[in-house]
């Protein structure tokens, strides 16, 4: 038995996956914490959600907090699952502290955008508009190093983001509630942190 190659092969697996050492365990935190603050339930998104009239009245941790609590466990399942897939795409195409100015963007893009150009929309949660911004980003990275995956990533948001647009559902969340500007705005935010400060992406 080679343990020596099989040890050799199973580290090489989760690095092309984006899951080794501090990649991996960032990760795994990252999803304990959206399926914790799932186990708040209904409590957890009275204080934590997007909350128009909430946010009137200095409740600003909403800004964050809405984009890590979610409906129910199902709803932080799939997110949870998206971000996995995104993160195996492009984890490395940027350098955490980049990364986290991505998130934020999009984060400060989708309640903006909700704030001011969407006054109907009451209340919001997930983090799914913020996946979106990081699929954005991921994808533009890949682009401009040429890449043909990335191009076709880019293709791909612009159709879902179109197609959520006017028939108001997602390709992936079934009857879940949405808000699809939410996902463009998330988009649009995530674009914006690839490309300003413009900086070449840089590969871990």
């Amino acid at each position: 038995m080679n343990t020596v190659g099989s040890d050799s092969s199973s580290q090489s697996w989760f690095r092309s996956a984006n899951c080794d050492a501090r990649y991996g365990a960032a990760l795994i935190g990252v999803v304990a914490l959206l399926l914790a603050l799932s186990a708040t339930g209904a409590w957890g998104r009275q204080y934590l959600q997007y909350q128009r009239d909430a946010l009137a009245h200095y409740q600003w941790w909403r800004l964050i907090s809405a984009h890590l609590v979610h409906l129910g466990w199902r709803h932080a399942l799939l997110n949870g699952g998206g971000l996995a897939a995104l993160w195996v795409l492009f984890a490395r195409e940027f350098p955490a502290r980049r990364w986290l100015w991505i998130v934020l963007l999009a984060a400060a893009a989708i309640d903006a955008g909700l704030w001011f150009l969407q006054p109907a929309v009451d209340w919001y949660v997930g983090a799914s508009g913020v996946l979106h911004g990081i699929w954005a980003a991921g994808a533009c990275a890949m682009y401009r190093r040429g890449e043909a995956l990335g191009a076709g990533l880019l293709l791909l948001l612009i159709v879902k983001l179109v197609y959520e647009q006017q028939s108001g559902a997602s390709l992936f969340e079934g009857d879940l509630p949405l808000v699809p500007a939410a996902h463009l705005f998330g988009a649009l935010g995530g674009l914006v942190g690839a490309v300003l400060p413009r900086a070449a992406a840089k590969p871990l």
